[in-house]
């Protein structure tokens, strides 16, 4: 079964024309073709998920604590960023102090120290500060949920408190950028201006940009970390949210890289010269579902055989082996994977028996709609994946109508939970998750009080259990008895079919030949520092 709203959003992208881009004029100038339809936020906390963190974030911006991005061969960790160093109190585990670098700049010159952690802080979490910025504040705020409170000691030291023990601060802080106070006063203390010229203390400089078409960055000769000085001269973003105008634009030389090839141009992009990369990837391509009251995945029979009907290995030659088949919200071989009872897998006559007892079936179908974007960060190819999705659901008796919205509006819709108005009667959303720590792979969607607006528990599950264990790990500050914790957090994950789980992705990115000297690195985020274009 097509969806007739897809058919018809999927001719209309098709036709969508090929944004123009001059041929560099320098031979070490990168031109990226982005899945984002608009060029991500500027002022430090990026919209567009998590691309726009990797192109607008990690580029112009550094947070107190950084992601090592320098290999392709082992799973990425956090390091020391803007804060040199950090410690707990033994006899206080909600008290942190963090020494921060002496020898940082923003772009603008001025000086970064624990004063401007404090008003960067300020600007997401208190709405009574002259600079608080609401839209900042709804990428931002619910990133760090832990945090209580927090002062500079001294110009190199800062302490937060946390509400509660939390071994996962950490995480949360290395989402938070960075801007420049001074700036922001420079410009007339209005964000509005400060988008057009931001000052972080990031590798790249953003030096001009418009909406929608472009945005160019030069590199920071003075940044702080010497090895990531980038060896580029330029790197350009080009907004193009159609797959097919991505390929198009490559093979014309408008842009050097495209993130998401289409999979049916992969192997023709290849006998072309041009490169795929692709590497293990922390991230799940899932529906996450409301368990509001009335919701027909509250049955978790229905969630069960919704898992059992997905055939994954078809999904799988549609998108050219780009993929990992789901076997749980962590990859199969994941350290925190554990050991599962329920065994994710294409069983569509299992399907249908479950839904039969759930009261539904081909005569009498679970009738249900779902929200779906036609593109953005991490959504892979979502407007046919989503339409084989439909058609296995509709083979078992789950008939299902696609609300399709673009992805910024998706994701203000997942902030704002499955009860608001804008979720327009949906009981599920096509969002695809983060999962390369404990905090954004586990804790955020799935704890009782981080149901909107405290955060981002879309589907406002609760279940003390669970509770339970996602104390456990913020509570656990031993890696190898978290590692524990984690497991058993995934088993019940899994065991009680909390979401629609298809599929994990491999991150293909096709690109020139020109390109190189690229660590794709296994991490949502990549560093564009060592890369140069070959003549």
């Amino acid at each position: 079964m097509r969806s007739r709203t897809l058919a018809l959003l999927l001719a209309a992208t098709l036709l969508t024309p090929v944004v123009a881009v001059a041929p560099a004029a320098a031979q070490g100038t990168l031109r990226i073709g982005m899945t984002a339809s608009d060029i991500p936020l500027t002022t430090g906390q990026t919209d567009n998920g998590g691309e726009g963190m990797r192109f607008m974030g990690y580029t112009v911006y550094d947070a107190l604590v950084d992601w090592d991005m320098s290999s392709a061969e082992k799973p990425s960790d956090i390091r020391p960023g803007l804060a040199a160093s950090w410690s707990v109190d033994p006899t206080d585990k909600t008290k942190w102090t963090f020494k921060l670098r002496d020898d940082v700049t923003f772009h603008d010159g001025s000086k970064f120290d624990a004063a401007a952690v404090v008003w960067n802080l300020d600007k997401l979490l208190d709405d009574k500060a002259p600079h608080y910025d609401p839209r900042q504040s709804a990428q931002g705020r619910t990133r760090i949920p832990a945090v209580a409170s927090y002062r500079a000691v001294d110009p190199t030291t800062l302490e937060i408190a946390t509400k509660t023990p939390d071994a996962t601060l950490l995480y949360q802080l290395a989402w938070i950028m960075m801007s420049s106070p001074a700036q922001w006063e420079k410009v007339g203390k209005s964000w509005e201006a400060f988008a057009k010229t931001p000052s972080g203390t990031g590798p790249w400089k953003l030096t001009s940009f418009v909406p929608r078409e472009r945005a160019e960055m030069v590199p920071n000769t003075a940044y702080w970390n010497k090895a990531r000085v980038p060896k580029l001269d330029k790197l350009v973003l080009v907004p193009l949210p159609e797959a097919n105008a991505r390929v198009a634009a490559l093979r014309s030389g408008q842009v050097d890289w495209i993130e998401a090839p289409a999979p049916d141009a992969v192997d023709s992009l290849k006998k072309a010269g041009f490169k795929i990369v692709t590497n293990a990837y922390p991230h799940n391509w899932t529906w996450h579902l409301s368990r509001v009251e009335g919701s027909p995945w509250n049955d978790i029979r229905v969630r069960k055989a919704a898992n059992l009907a997905i055939d994954r290995e078809g999904m799988k030659a549609l998108l050219g082996g780009m993929m990992i088949p789901a076997q749980g919200f962590f990859p199969p071989g994941h350290q925190w994977f554990g050991s599962p009872t329920f065994k994710i897998g294409y069983d569509p006559a299992q399907a249908k028996k479950l839904l039969a007892e759930a009261g539904y079936g081909p005569a009498k179908p679970l009738v249900t709609k779902v929200l779906i974007s036609a593109s953005g960060s991490g959504q892979m190819q979502p407007l046919p994946m989503n339409e084989l999705i439909q058609q296995n659901l509709a083979e078992v008796g789950i008939k299902v109508e696609f609300q399709v919205v673009e992805w910024n509006t998706m994701i203000n819709i997942w902030r704002a939970g499955v009860k608001h108005p804008t979720a327009l009667g949906t009981t599920a959303m096509n969002y695809s998750y983060f999962i390369q720590d404990p905090f954004t792979g586990f804790i955020r969607f799935s704890q009782c009080n981080l149901a909107p607006p405290a955060g981002v528990n879309w589907g406002y599950y609760c279940d003390p259990e669970m509770d339970k264990l996602l104390d456990g790990i913020r509570n656990t500050f031993d890696p190898v008895e978290q590692t524990k914790v984690l497991r058993k957090t995934h088993e019940k994950m899994v065991d009680d079919a909390l979401y629609l789980m298809v599929t994990h992705d491999v991150n293909p990115r096709a690109m020139s030949a020109k390109v190189t000297g690229f660590v794709q690195a296994q991490n949502w985020f990549q560093d564009f520092s060592p890369i140069t274009m070959a003549k």
